[in-house]
C-alpha cells in the first residue's frame, strides 16, 4: 500500500468528491450531508481528500474547504486539479489561487494537471506549477489523465520539483493501468491515483470478488479496494457514511499475494 507521497503520510485511499456540490455548475441541496460525509471519512482515518476546480463550478472545493475546519490541516492531504484551458502560466496561477481560497487551506498538498492540452506547450504549464511551489500554494505537482509519452514530457519539463503522481482511471472493468502504465510509473517514482475505483458504483461483482470477499470475511467492494490499493491510491466518492466507514474497513488490511493472483 502506498502510504505517502513526498514523505507526506497519507492514508491508503483518498475520498473523491466529483459531483459532489454539482457536476457542471454548483448544486448546494445536499450541502450539508456532503460536508457530513467528508467529515465522518476523516474522523475514521481517512486524510486524502481530492476534488477539482471544474468539480461542480469550483464548490465541490468550498465544501472540502468546509469539511476541513474542524481538523489539523497538517494531518491532511488536499489534492485538487486545473482544467486545460488554464494552463498558460497566468491562467493556471490564477486557477491556483482560486482554489487555494474556496479551499480555504492554506496550501494545496498536491495539484494536477486535469487533462493534457494539446495546445498549450507542457513546457509553461510545468514551469507555473513550478513557481507555485515557490510561492508556497502547493507542495507537489502531478498530472490526470496522461499516457507514458505525456508524462514523460512532464517531466521532462520539470527543472526543480518531481511530478509524485499520475492519476488514472482504474477499476476492476478498466484494468489498463496494469499494461500500459504500471511500470512506467513504478520505474520513474510517480504514485498511480485510481479514480472511479468502484466504476461510478456500476459494480458487478464476478465470482472470484464474491469468493475471495467471503474467505477473507470483507466485503466485495473492500476486496477491489484492497485489490487496487496494492498498485495505486484509490478515491472512491460517497456521500453515505456508511460506505465510507466500508472504505475504512478496506485499509485495515492488505489483499494477500494469493488472492490477488486469483481475481
Amino acid at each position: 500500500m502506498i502510504t505517502e507521497i513526498n514523505g507526506k503520510k497519507i492514508s491508503p485511499l483518498g475520498l473523491g468528491t466529483w459531483k459532489m456540490g454539482g457536476s457542471g455548475f454548483a448544486e448546494t441541496t445536499e450541502d450539508l450531508k456532503n460536508i457530513t460525509a467528508l467529515k465522518s471519512g476523516i474522523e475514521n482515518g481517512i486524510t486524502l481528500i481530492d476534488t477539482a476546480e471544474m468539480y461542480g463550478d469550483g464548490h465541490s472545493e468550498e465544501l472540502v474547504g468546509k469539511a476541513i475546519t474542524e481538523f489539523d490541516r497538517d494531518d491532511l492531504f488536499i489534492v485538487t486539479k486545473v482544467w486545460n484551458d488554464h494552463l498558460r502560466h497566468d491562467d493556471l496561477l490564477k486557477s491556483a489561487n482560486s482554489s487555494l481560497k474556496r479551499l480555504n487551506s492554506g496550501y494545496i498538498d498536491l495539484y494536477l494537471i486535469h487533462w493534457p492540452s494539446p495546445n498549450i506547450p507542457i513546457k509553461e504549464t510545468i514551469s507555473a506549477m513550478e513557481e507555485l511551489v515557490d510561492m508556497g500554494i502547493i507542495r507537489n505537482i502531478g498530472v490526470s489523465n496522461f499516457n507514458n509519452r505525456l508524462l514523460q514530457d512532464a517531466m521532462d519539463a520539470t527543472k526543480k520539483y518531481e511530478i509524485v503522481v499520475n492519476q488514472l482511471e482504474y477499476n476492476m472493468s478498466n484494468r489498463s493501468v496494469e499494461r500500459d502504465n504500471l511500470d512506467f510509473c513504478r520505474k520513474n517514482s510517480v504514485n498511480i491515483m485510481a479514480y472511479s475505483p468502484l466504476n461510478q458504483g456500476n459494480l458487478k461483482f464476478g465470482r472470484k470478488i464474491n469468493e475471495t470477499a467471503e474467505r477473507l470475511g470483507i466485503t466485495p467492494v473492500q476486496t477491489i479496494l484492497r485489490y487496487l490499493m496494492r498498485n495505486s491510491i484509490p478515491i472512491p466518492k460517497s456521500s453515505s457514511p456508511e460506505h465510507i466507514l466500508e472504505f475504512v474497513g478496506a485499509m485495515k488490511e492488505e489483499l494477500p499475494d494469493q488472492y490477488a493472483r486469483a481475481i
